[in-house]
């Protein structure tokens, strides 16, 4: 086995991440393609076991937390199970490692850039991921409504006219899932959102969860905010 594939392993062993030998298969292989294409493409600032770590593992992390969250949407839904959408994917991160570790529910990378659209169209096809959608576009004009979102390495909260059209189109009973670092800056930028008629409320409600990525001593955290349904009241 080689290092990385170890590393790999015993990374997701340590997230309790299932999917065995298939899972780690993929997961090596998108490894491998960003690595063939970053030369030209730029796609991340890292190789190696840094890759694996601050990407692949970081984007992990969290996928119980969005599992429940996915969870709860369907839970109450009359239009199907959620599906997730990766906004400013970029280089598929997180979704594509979360869609390989979760083949039964549907993802939706959005990315604005025609060169990470190609990248992103070819590892559909070469890692099989039949439940990915890939979509072209600026975030502020992709098709909605969004049942539950993730971003990473993404715009901060503090642009309020992007998160406010992001709010909008988000499904009654959805959730936003956004990958952020120190839990003291996540919470700063909370407080942006205080201000505005719209986002102050969820901003108010939302919870801030810290996680811990395998191997990575820096300080990780995801924030949640939920939307409430139909004639409900969040509690």
């Amino acid at each position: 086995m080689s290092d990385l594939s170890s590393l790999l392993k015993r990374g997701l062993n340590s997230l309790s991440a299932e999917g065995g030998a298939p899972v780690l298969e993929k997961l090596l292989k998108y490894v491998s393609e960003i690595e063939t294409w970053n030369p030209a493409y730029s796609l991340v600032a890292a190789s190696g076991e840094d890759l694996v770590v601050k990407h692949i593992l970081d984007s992990l992390a969290p996928w119980r937390l969005l599992a429940a969250l996915a969870g709860e949407f369907d839970a109450g839904s009359s239009t199907g199970p959620a599906v997730v959408s990766d906004l400013g994917t970029g280089a598929g991160l997180p979704g594509i490692p979360l869609s390989i570790l979760m083949p039964g529910r549907k993802f939706r990378l959005v990315e604005r850039m025609g060169k990470r659209i190609s990248f992103l169209e070819s590892q559909k096809l070469i890692l099989s991921l039949d439940n990915v959608e890939i979509v072209e576009s600026e975030v502020e004009r992709a098709p909605g409504p969004f049942d539950i979102v993730v971003f990473r390495a993404f715009r901060p909260f503090a642009e309020l006219k992007l998160f406010k059209l992001i709010w909008k189109n988000l499904s009654p009973g959805g959730a936003i899932l956004a990958y952020k670092g120190k839990l003291l800056n996540a919470k700063r930028e909370l407080d942006a959102l205080d201000a505005d008629p719209l986002l102050s409320e969820p901003a108010a409600s939302a919870e801030v969860r810290g996680f811990c990525v395998p191997f990575l001593e820096e300080e990780r955290c995801a924030v949640v905010m939920r939307k409430a349904r139909l004639g409900l009241i969040p509690s």
